[in-house]
This record gives structure tokens, sequence and C-alpha cells, in this order.
């Protein structure tokens, strides 16, 4: 089976050679096998491939497949580095609640065979106001106990390994406005984890395009990297969908201020802590953008940032 990986995903994989991130020589080892390791999914599922599916995802390589009764389906690809048995785990307790449903629920080494949804229809392609209030549903829905004795990474641990590559992303070369912001995000996530811990199985990285159409229900959410903790950490990305056009609005700042309002209403969640939260994620997707080169992201996100 010959294809060409997408170029996003080739990008995303030398993102994490150039910056020296742990795990880039097992990331670099897995592309080199890659071919085979999708021939051998393939095979050992009886599967037909379409295509692969472009853009795709930064972490993993999507195959649109049929089954060998002909129903559609979609086979993933994974490194280890992006924790493809945690989002196994996640999905086959949430068994199609609010998210795509698993097909092969059983241990596979990195290759997940999902349902197939619509990819090239995502909450995203809504107008914004009905975008938001259709994922804020779909999110409310995966909010849910984790399993018993489950070894999902904590919001706690996952923000302490984000923190130290701020810390030192900001001792670096930063100037004095990105040291303000990193200071600020890194006393906002103190603030927050300072009282007992609330322990919900979280989406991780929840967003617009991360909701897909779907046939038994209209949208399902894909593509999670589950983390356990509070509502408002899940919620906080959601908050700054379409960054960029937020940016290019002269009443972006405002528009924001009410963006979170309204989704910590509409949720439950506690706004102050949204507000939290949404600082120290911005600011950290900006500097971590930063260091891998992806400067006009990193400028809207530390912008986004400055408003909180």
């Amino acid at each position: 089976m010959a294809f060409e990986p997408p170029q996003r995903l080739l990008r995303a994989l030398g993102e994490t050679r150039r910056t020296g991130s742990e795990g880039a020589d097992e990331a670099d080892e897995w592309l080199e096998r890659l071919p085979e390791l999708a021939r051998q999914a393939v095979g050992l599922r009886e599967l037909t491939v379409e295509r692969v599916q472009a853009p795709g995802g930064r972490s993993s390589l999507v195959l649109l497949v049929r089954q060998h009764d002909g129903t559609p389906a979609v086979l993933k690809l994974a490194p280890e580095r992006a924790r493809p048995e945690s989002e196994r785990a996640a999905l086959a307790h949430w068994d199609g609640r609010g998210a795509v449903r698993l097909l092969d629920p059983g241990d596979s080494h990195g290759v997940l065979l999902l349902e197939r949804l619509r990819p090239d229809l995502s909450v995203r392609s809504l107008p914004e106001a009905k975008a938001l209030l259709e994922a804020a549903g779909t999110l409310r829905r995966l909010w849910v106990e984790p399993p018993a004795g489950h070894v999902f990474e904590t919001v706690a641990e996952r923000t302490g390994r984000q923190a130290e590559a701020m810390r030192a992303a900001a001792g670096d070369e930063a100037g004095a406005e990105v040291g303000a912001l990193v200071d600020a995000a890194l006393a906002a996530r103190d603030e927050l984890l300072a009282g007992p811990p609330e322990a919900r199985l979280l989406h991780g990285t929840f967003r617009q395009s991360k909701v897909l159409a779907g046939e038994r229900a209209p949208w399902l959410a894909v593509g999670p990297d589950p983390v356990v903790g509070e509502c408002a950490f899940d919620l906080a990305r959601l908050v700054r969908d379409r960054v960029e056009d937020l940016i290019a609005s002269p009443s972006g700042p405002s528009i924001t201020r009410r963006r979170v309002k309204r989704l910590a209403e509409s949720l439950e969640v506690d706004q102050e802590r949204l507000r939290g939260w949404t600082l120290f994620r911005a600011v950290e997707s900006g500097v971590r953008a930063g260091r891998v080169g992806r400067l006009r992201d990193a400028e809207l996100l530390l912008e986004f940032a400055g408003w909180l």
C-alpha cells in the first residue's frame, strides 16, 4: 500500500525534532515504519483503503477505509507520544456518548478502528454563535466520572509539565511582555490547583474542529487527548476558538469577555476559573508555538491572552 503522509503530520513531527522534545527519536522511527504499520493494520482487519484523510491531524495518520462487509470506518495510527492507548480508554469509557465510537476495543498498539463520521463537516463550518452552542452541548456529554482505577493523566500533572517548559522558555530570550504573561499564567495555575481537585474525564484538546457531523447523532467529538480534572480546563480551549477572527475584530476583547461569561453560564462553570484556565492555556500554546517557529500563531495567542 503506497501513500504519502499528509504534510500537516510531517510538519508537526518536524517541530518535535527541531525542539529536541522527548520522544523525537521515537516519532522519527514511527514515521519510517508507518507504511508497513498501515499495511499490517489494514490486512489484519481485512479493510479496504479508500484514501488518506487530508489535511488530517498533527499527531496521527487517518485512513478512510471500509470493513469486510462494506461498512465505512476510519483507521487511525499514532505514535506512542500521542498517547493512543489513553485515547482508546477514553473512547471505550464514553462508548459513543458524545464521542466517536470505538469499533475495535482491544489493545492494538497505536491503531484505532473508529466509526466513520463526516470528516468534511465540523461544527466550525457553522456560524459562530451556533458553532459555540453545538460544541458546548457536545462537550457537556463527555464530562463523566472516570473509570475506577483509571491511569489517565491529571490536569495537575499535564499542566505541571507545561509550566516547566513555559518557565524555561521565559528564561531564555522572551521579552518582558511575554515574561509577564507567563508569570500571570503560572500564578493563575497555582491558584486554580490550590483547592481539592474536581475529577471528571475531559476531552483534553476540545475545539470546534474536533466535533464532526455523524449519522447516529448530529455532532460527535473526535481526537481526545484525555485528562482527568475540572471542567473549566476543558472548556478553556473552546473560548479561544477562531482566535484569528477575534484578533481581527476591533471588539475582540469585549467579545472574548462575553464568550467567557456565556460559556461559563451555559455549562455551569465558575467564570473566574474558566478565565484563569483560558489564560494559562493560551499562554502555554503561544509560548510553545514560538518555540517551534510558528511565530504568527504565537503572536495571535499571546495577544489574546493579554485580554484576559
